[in-house]
Protein backbone atom coordinates (compact mmCIF):
# COMPACT_ATOMS: atom_id res chain seq x y z
CA UNK A 1 0.00 0.00 0.00
CA UNK A 2 1.10 3.55 -0.61
CA UNK A 3 0.59 6.77 1.32
CA UNK A 4 -0.69 9.94 -0.35
CA UNK A 5 -1.51 13.07 1.65
CA UNK A 6 -1.41 10.95 4.82
CA UNK A 7 -4.33 8.92 3.47
CA UNK A 8 -4.32 5.18 2.95
CA UNK A 9 -4.26 4.37 -0.76
CA UNK A 10 -5.12 0.85 -1.89
CA UNK A 11 -4.11 -0.26 -5.38
CA UNK A 12 -7.06 -2.30 -6.62
CA UNK A 13 -7.27 -5.00 -9.27
CA UNK A 14 -10.60 -6.07 -10.71
CA UNK A 15 -10.94 -9.75 -11.53
CA UNK A 16 -13.61 -10.34 -14.14
CA UNK A 17 -14.31 -7.41 -16.50
CA UNK A 18 -18.09 -7.78 -16.55
CA UNK A 19 -21.07 -5.54 -15.89
CA UNK A 20 -20.88 -5.47 -12.09
CA UNK A 21 -17.13 -4.84 -12.22
CA UNK A 22 -17.85 -1.80 -14.38
CA UNK A 23 -20.16 -0.51 -11.67
CA UNK A 24 -17.50 -1.18 -9.05
CA UNK A 25 -14.83 0.70 -11.01
CA UNK A 26 -17.15 3.68 -11.46
CA UNK A 27 -18.00 3.56 -7.75
CA UNK A 28 -14.33 3.37 -6.83
CA UNK A 29 -13.88 6.88 -8.20
CA UNK A 30 -15.80 8.09 -5.14
CA UNK A 31 -13.53 6.12 -2.82
CA UNK A 32 -11.37 7.92 -0.27
CA UNK A 33 -8.75 5.20 -0.07
CA UNK A 34 -8.63 3.27 -3.33
CA UNK A 35 -7.57 3.57 -6.95
CA UNK A 36 -8.00 1.20 -9.89
CA UNK A 37 -4.58 -0.14 -10.84
CA UNK A 38 -5.05 -3.43 -12.71
CA UNK A 39 -7.58 -5.68 -14.45
CA UNK A 40 -7.46 -9.46 -14.67
CA UNK A 41 -9.50 -11.86 -16.77
CA UNK A 42 -9.41 -15.38 -18.16
CA UNK A 43 -8.81 -13.51 -21.43
CA UNK A 44 -5.86 -11.13 -21.49
CA UNK A 45 -7.48 -9.36 -24.45
CA UNK A 46 -10.68 -8.63 -22.51
CA UNK A 47 -8.66 -7.45 -19.53
CA UNK A 48 -6.66 -5.12 -21.75
CA UNK A 49 -9.76 -3.61 -23.33
CA UNK A 50 -11.35 -3.01 -19.91
CA UNK A 51 -8.13 -1.52 -18.54
CA UNK A 52 -7.84 0.85 -21.48
CA UNK A 53 -11.47 1.95 -21.09
CA UNK A 54 -11.13 2.74 -17.39
CA UNK A 55 -7.54 3.88 -17.19
CA UNK A 56 -5.94 0.97 -15.29
CA UNK A 57 -2.17 0.84 -15.53
CA UNK A 58 -1.89 -2.95 -15.88
CA UNK A 59 -3.85 -5.87 -17.27
CA UNK A 60 -3.42 -9.57 -17.93
CA UNK A 61 -4.60 -13.03 -16.99
CA UNK A 62 -5.66 -13.82 -13.45
CA UNK A 63 -2.27 -15.41 -12.70
CA UNK A 64 -0.39 -12.44 -14.11
CA UNK A 65 -2.34 -9.92 -12.04
CA UNK A 66 -2.18 -11.94 -8.82
CA UNK A 67 1.59 -12.26 -9.21
CA UNK A 68 2.07 -8.47 -9.22
CA UNK A 69 3.61 -6.79 -6.18
CA UNK A 70 1.86 -3.50 -6.96
CA UNK A 71 -1.65 -4.86 -6.31
CA UNK A 72 -2.89 -4.59 -2.72
CA UNK A 73 -6.48 -5.78 -3.04
CA UNK A 74 -8.73 -7.45 -5.58
CA UNK A 75 -12.42 -7.18 -6.33
CA UNK A 76 -13.89 -10.49 -7.53
CA UNK A 77 -16.73 -9.68 -9.90
CA UNK A 78 -17.11 -12.98 -11.75
CA UNK A 79 -20.01 -15.47 -11.78
CA UNK A 80 -20.97 -17.10 -8.46
CA UNK A 81 -19.39 -20.48 -9.20
CA UNK A 82 -15.90 -19.02 -9.72
CA UNK A 83 -15.79 -16.84 -6.59
CA UNK A 84 -14.23 -19.35 -4.23
CA UNK A 85 -11.34 -20.39 -6.46
CA UNK A 86 -10.42 -16.81 -7.36
CA UNK A 87 -10.78 -15.57 -3.79
CA UNK A 88 -8.54 -18.33 -2.43
CA UNK A 89 -5.94 -17.75 -5.15
CA UNK A 90 -5.93 -14.03 -4.41
CA UNK A 91 -5.59 -14.55 -0.65
CA UNK A 92 -2.75 -16.99 -1.17
CA UNK A 93 -1.09 -14.39 -3.39
CA UNK A 94 -1.14 -11.99 -0.43
CA UNK A 95 -4.01 -9.78 -1.55
CA UNK A 96 -6.96 -8.49 0.43
CA UNK A 97 -10.21 -9.66 -1.17
CA UNK A 98 -13.56 -7.97 -1.71
CA UNK A 99 -15.76 -10.69 -3.21
CA UNK A 100 -19.10 -9.95 -4.80
CA UNK A 101 -22.01 -11.58 -3.04
CA UNK A 102 -22.75 -14.39 -2.58
CA UNK A 103 -19.22 -15.34 -1.57
CA UNK A 104 -19.97 -18.76 -3.02
CA UNK A 105 -23.09 -20.87 -3.69
CA UNK A 106 -22.40 -23.27 -0.78
CA UNK A 107 -21.36 -23.02 2.85
CA UNK A 108 -18.59 -25.56 2.20
CA UNK A 109 -16.95 -23.26 -0.36
CA UNK A 110 -17.41 -20.20 1.84
CA UNK A 111 -15.63 -22.01 4.67
CA UNK A 112 -12.79 -22.75 2.25
CA UNK A 113 -12.43 -19.03 1.54
CA UNK A 114 -12.49 -18.05 5.20
CA UNK A 115 -9.96 -20.74 6.08
CA UNK A 116 -7.64 -19.33 3.42
CA UNK A 117 -8.10 -15.80 4.76
CA UNK A 118 -7.28 -16.93 8.31
CA UNK A 119 -4.29 -18.97 7.13
CA UNK A 120 -2.82 -16.20 4.98
CA UNK A 121 -3.76 -13.42 7.41
CA UNK A 122 -5.33 -11.39 4.63
CA UNK A 123 -8.62 -9.47 4.95
CA UNK A 124 -11.71 -10.88 3.27
CA UNK A 125 -15.04 -9.08 2.81
CA UNK A 126 -18.23 -10.28 1.15
CA UNK A 127 -19.53 -7.33 -0.89
CA UNK A 128 -22.96 -6.69 0.57
CA UNK A 129 -23.18 -3.01 -0.35
CA UNK A 130 -26.35 -2.57 1.73
CA UNK A 131 -24.28 -3.01 4.92
CA UNK A 132 -22.38 0.26 4.48
CA UNK A 133 -23.18 3.89 5.15
CA UNK A 134 -25.42 6.00 7.42
CA UNK A 135 -28.61 4.11 6.48
CA UNK A 136 -27.30 0.74 7.64
CA UNK A 137 -25.73 2.33 10.73
CA UNK A 138 -29.04 3.99 11.66
CA UNK A 139 -30.93 0.70 11.41
CA UNK A 140 -28.50 -1.08 13.69
CA UNK A 141 -28.75 1.77 16.19
CA UNK A 142 -32.56 1.66 16.12
CA UNK A 143 -32.55 -2.05 16.89
CA UNK A 144 -29.79 -2.00 19.49
CA UNK A 145 -31.11 1.14 21.20
CA UNK A 146 -34.47 -0.41 22.08
CA UNK A 147 -36.51 2.70 21.26
CA UNK A 148 -39.39 0.53 19.99
CA UNK A 149 -38.80 -2.41 22.27
CA UNK A 150 -37.44 -5.77 21.08
CA UNK A 151 -37.28 -6.50 17.36
CA UNK A 152 -39.73 -9.29 16.52
CA UNK A 153 -39.97 -9.66 12.75
CA UNK A 154 -38.21 -8.55 9.55
CA UNK A 155 -40.14 -8.61 6.27
CA UNK A 156 -38.31 -8.01 3.01
CA UNK A 157 -38.72 -8.62 -0.70
CA UNK A 158 -36.34 -8.10 -3.59
CA UNK A 159 -37.24 -9.15 -7.11
CA UNK A 160 -37.28 -8.07 -10.72
CA UNK A 161 -38.53 -9.40 -14.03
CA UNK A 162 -35.57 -10.46 -16.17
CA UNK A 163 -36.06 -9.59 -19.85
CA UNK A 164 -35.30 -13.16 -20.97
CA UNK A 165 -34.97 -16.56 -19.34
CA UNK A 166 -31.46 -17.03 -20.69
CA UNK A 167 -27.91 -16.26 -19.63
CA UNK A 168 -26.27 -16.44 -16.22
CA UNK A 169 -29.43 -15.91 -14.18
CA UNK A 170 -31.14 -18.95 -15.69
CA UNK A 171 -28.14 -21.26 -16.01
CA UNK A 172 -28.11 -24.05 -13.38
CA UNK A 173 -24.42 -24.69 -14.06
CA UNK A 174 -23.64 -21.10 -13.02
CA UNK A 175 -25.82 -21.26 -9.87
CA UNK A 176 -28.46 -19.00 -11.37
CA UNK A 177 -31.75 -18.14 -9.75
CA UNK A 178 -33.33 -15.54 -7.49
CA UNK A 179 -32.13 -16.78 -4.11
CA UNK A 180 -28.42 -16.20 -4.68
CA UNK A 181 -28.79 -13.17 -6.91
CA UNK A 182 -31.20 -10.96 -4.94
CA UNK A 183 -32.82 -13.03 -2.17
CA UNK A 184 -29.54 -12.75 -0.30
CA UNK A 185 -30.18 -9.04 0.33
CA UNK A 186 -33.26 -9.31 2.58
CA UNK A 187 -31.61 -12.31 4.23
CA UNK A 188 -28.49 -10.25 4.98
CA UNK A 189 -30.67 -7.50 6.44
CA UNK A 190 -32.42 -9.98 8.73
CA UNK A 191 -29.11 -11.45 9.89
CA UNK A 192 -27.64 -8.01 10.53
CA UNK A 193 -30.58 -6.82 12.59
CA UNK A 194 -31.04 -10.08 14.47
CA UNK A 195 -27.40 -9.82 15.52
CA UNK A 196 -27.91 -6.17 16.50
CA UNK A 197 -30.82 -7.36 18.66
CA UNK A 198 -28.49 -9.77 20.43
CA UNK A 199 -30.01 -12.90 18.91
CA UNK A 200 -27.99 -15.92 17.68
CA UNK A 201 -27.53 -16.10 13.90
CA UNK A 202 -25.62 -19.40 13.65
CA UNK A 203 -28.55 -21.78 14.32
CA UNK A 204 -31.46 -20.72 12.07
CA UNK A 205 -34.87 -22.28 12.68
CA UNK A 206 -36.43 -22.90 9.27
CA UNK A 207 -40.19 -22.32 9.43
CA UNK A 208 -40.86 -22.82 5.72
CA UNK A 209 -39.43 -22.63 2.21
CA UNK A 210 -41.31 -22.37 -1.09
CA UNK A 211 -40.14 -21.91 -4.67
CA UNK A 212 -41.01 -22.27 -8.33
CA UNK A 213 -38.41 -23.47 -10.83
CA UNK A 214 -38.01 -21.62 -14.12
CA UNK A 215 -35.53 -23.00 -16.66
CA UNK A 216 -34.09 -25.23 -13.95
CA UNK A 217 -33.40 -22.49 -11.39
CA UNK A 218 -35.42 -20.84 -8.63
CA UNK A 219 -37.43 -18.22 -10.50
CA UNK A 220 -39.09 -17.08 -7.31
CA UNK A 221 -38.82 -18.23 -3.72
CA UNK A 222 -39.95 -17.44 -0.21
CA UNK A 223 -38.53 -18.28 3.19
CA UNK A 224 -39.59 -17.98 6.81
CA UNK A 225 -36.67 -18.28 9.23
CA UNK A 226 -36.19 -17.55 12.91
CA UNK A 227 -32.93 -16.28 14.36
CA UNK A 228 -33.60 -16.64 18.05
CA UNK A 229 -36.65 -14.51 18.78
CA UNK A 230 -36.44 -12.58 15.47
CA UNK A 231 -38.40 -14.02 12.54
CA UNK A 232 -37.51 -13.21 8.93
CA UNK A 233 -40.08 -13.43 6.12
CA UNK A 234 -38.39 -13.12 2.73
CA UNK A 235 -39.57 -13.14 -0.89
CA UNK A 236 -37.44 -12.99 -4.01
CA UNK A 237 -37.85 -13.34 -7.77
CA UNK A 238 -36.15 -12.94 -11.14
CA UNK A 239 -39.41 -13.40 -13.04
CA UNK A 240 -41.54 -10.74 -11.32
CA UNK A 241 -41.03 -7.22 -10.05
CA UNK A 242 -41.37 -7.08 -6.27
CA UNK A 243 -41.59 -4.10 -3.97
CA UNK A 244 -38.33 -2.79 -2.53
CA UNK A 245 -40.14 -2.18 0.75
CA UNK A 246 -38.89 -3.80 3.93
CA UNK A 247 -40.63 -3.64 7.30
CA UNK A 248 -39.27 -4.13 10.78
CA UNK A 249 -41.81 -5.02 13.44
CA UNK A 250 -40.98 -4.28 17.07
CA UNK A 251 -42.92 -4.88 20.27
CA UNK A 252 -43.85 -1.19 20.43
CA UNK A 253 -43.88 -0.02 16.82
CA UNK A 254 -42.77 -0.51 13.25
CA UNK A 255 -40.09 0.77 10.91
CA UNK A 256 -40.73 1.06 7.16
CA UNK A 257 -37.91 1.15 4.62
CA UNK A 258 -39.48 2.36 1.33
CA UNK A 259 -36.29 1.73 -0.66
CA UNK A 260 -34.50 -0.88 1.41
CA UNK A 261 -31.80 -1.93 -1.06
CA UNK A 262 -30.79 1.30 -2.76
CA UNK A 263 -28.79 0.94 -5.95
CA UNK A 264 -25.23 0.37 -7.07
CA UNK A 265 -24.70 4.13 -7.05
CA UNK A 266 -26.66 5.36 -4.01
CA UNK A 267 -27.43 3.98 -0.59
CA UNK A 268 -30.98 4.39 0.78
CA UNK A 269 -31.77 7.56 2.70
CA UNK A 270 -35.24 7.29 4.27
CA UNK A 271 -36.45 5.48 7.38
CA UNK A 272 -40.04 5.82 8.62
CA UNK A 273 -40.61 5.11 12.33
CA UNK A 274 -44.16 4.47 13.57
CA UNK A 275 -45.30 4.14 17.15
CA UNK A 276 -49.09 4.03 17.45
CA UNK A 277 -50.51 7.08 15.65
CA UNK A 278 -47.16 8.87 15.71
CA UNK A 279 -44.83 8.84 12.70
CA UNK A 280 -41.45 10.40 12.16
CA UNK A 281 -39.11 10.27 9.20
CA UNK A 282 -35.35 9.87 9.55
CA UNK A 283 -33.35 11.19 6.60
CA UNK A 284 -29.73 10.10 6.42
CA UNK A 285 -26.94 11.06 3.99
CA UNK A 286 -26.48 9.01 0.82
CA UNK A 287 -23.15 7.36 0.02
CA UNK A 288 -21.72 5.52 -2.98
CA UNK A 289 -22.10 2.02 -1.49
CA UNK A 290 -19.53 0.25 -3.65
CA UNK A 291 -16.95 2.88 -2.74
CA UNK A 292 -17.91 2.53 0.93
CA UNK A 293 -17.35 -1.22 0.97
CA UNK A 294 -14.03 -0.80 -0.84
CA UNK A 295 -12.90 1.79 1.70
CA UNK A 296 -13.92 -0.50 4.57
CA UNK A 297 -11.62 -3.21 3.23
CA UNK A 298 -8.83 -0.69 2.64
CA UNK A 299 -8.96 0.38 6.27
CA UNK A 300 -8.97 -3.22 7.49
CA UNK A 301 -5.87 -3.89 5.41
CA UNK A 302 -4.13 -0.77 6.67
CA UNK A 303 -4.96 -1.53 10.30
CA UNK A 304 -4.04 -5.22 10.15
CA UNK A 305 -7.60 -6.51 10.62
CA UNK A 306 -8.94 -9.58 8.82
CA UNK A 307 -12.61 -8.64 9.15
CA UNK A 308 -14.82 -5.62 8.56
CA UNK A 309 -17.35 -4.88 11.31
CA UNK A 310 -20.22 -4.10 8.94
CA UNK A 311 -20.00 -7.61 7.42
CA UNK A 312 -18.01 -9.88 9.75
CA UNK A 313 -17.20 -13.47 8.85
CA UNK A 314 -19.86 -14.76 11.27
CA UNK A 315 -22.48 -13.00 9.12
CA UNK A 316 -20.98 -14.37 5.92
CA UNK A 317 -21.16 -17.87 7.40
CA UNK A 318 -24.74 -17.34 8.60
CA UNK A 319 -25.87 -16.12 5.18
CA UNK A 320 -24.08 -18.97 3.39
CA UNK A 321 -25.70 -21.54 5.68
CA UNK A 322 -29.22 -20.29 4.95
CA UNK A 323 -28.62 -19.72 1.24
CA UNK A 324 -27.25 -23.26 0.87
CA UNK A 325 -30.23 -24.84 2.63
CA UNK A 326 -32.87 -22.57 1.06
CA UNK A 327 -31.56 -23.17 -2.45
CA UNK A 328 -31.26 -26.94 -1.88
CA UNK A 329 -34.92 -27.02 -0.79
CA UNK A 330 -35.96 -24.97 -3.80
CA UNK A 331 -34.11 -27.14 -6.33
CA UNK A 332 -35.42 -30.32 -4.70
CA UNK A 333 -38.94 -29.15 -5.43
Amino acid sequence: MTQADNTVQTRWAVLGPGAISRDFVVGLRASQHGVLHAVGSSSAERAGAFAAEYGAAASGTYDEILARDDVDAVYVGTVHTTHADLAVRALEAGKAVLCEKPASPTLKEVERILEAAARTQRPFLEAFKTRFGPFADALRELVAGGELGPLERVEGAFGFEAPTHEGRLFDPALAGGAILDVGCYPLALAIDLAAAAGQPIDAPDYRGFDAELVAGVDGWATAAIAFGTVTAEIATSVVEDLSDLAMLHFAEGDVLLPNAWGSRTESPSRIIVRRGAEERVIEVPVVQPMAAEADALSLALAEGRLEVPQMPWSHTRAAARVLTDWRAAALAG
